[in-house]
């Protein structure tokens, strides 16, 4: 009983559990696969804005498995990530497209923008 109340406060112990097991594994890289792996998922929590744990989950999961794959084969940073790591980092977020912060915001403003022009009909926007 207590575990689920305190999983009502802060979210899923099972995730947080999954999420420092993904970071260790983060820390285990060699370098410089683990640099260039922190600075990305230190991005991601900036950028990112994903609420839904599931879907932080495992998309840490799978960038983890990413590093591992390219450290275990020699496979050098710049091959990864390409010239612009930036794009290479929106491109691995909008693959897991989960419920994000602002998606509460971008319902308040369309509800507040329906309602300033009369539209209360409902009806779904192109």
């Amino acid at each position: 009983m207590a575990a689920k109340w305190i999983e009502t406060l802060v979210g899923s112990l099972d995730q947080k559990k999954q999420y420092k097991q993904h970071m260790a594994r983060m820390e285990a890289l060699p370098e410089p696969h683990r640099s260039a792996a922190k600075a990305l998922q230190r991005y991601f929590m900036y950028q990112g804005g994903i609420v839904d744990g599931n879907t932080l989950i495992t998309m840490f999961g799978d960038f983890v498995d990413l590093w591992e794959r390219a450290a275990a084969d020699g496979t050098p940073v710049r091959a990864i990530v390409g010239d612009d790591p930036v794009e290479f980092a929106e491109t691995f977020l909008r693959a897991y497209s989960g419920k994000q912060w602002i998606d509460k915001e971008r319902e308040r403003l369309r509800t507040a923008i329906d309602a300033a022009a009369g539209d209360t009909s409902g009806e779904e926007r192109a």
